[in-house]
């Protein structure tokens, strides 16, 4: 695949390839009536930020007691 940077590109390109990021429109570059190319923009996934993590943790044990009788907590006392 070849990247070439937008500044590269011709001031009416550059335009069409804008337009197409922002309606979010496919770009089909003809030649003799026939499709060439298609410049199609990125369509970037948006990660949920609440909840992201809902259901996905798992209780172990209960944290308030010692885990064995060989540790002994002073605060329990």
């Amino acid at each position: 695949m070849i990247h070439i940077p937008l500044s590269d590109l011709s001031e009416t390109v550059q335009n069409l390839v804008n337009q197409a990021r922002m309606t979010g429109d496919n770009l089909t570059i003809t030649g003799e009536g026939k499709p060439l190319a298609v410049i199609q923009p990125i369509k970037e996934k948006k990660r949920a930020t609440f909840r992201v993590m809902k259901h996905r943790g798992k209780i172990l044990g209960d944290i308030v007691e010692p885990t064995s009788n060989l540790v002994t907590w002073d605060a329990l006392s």
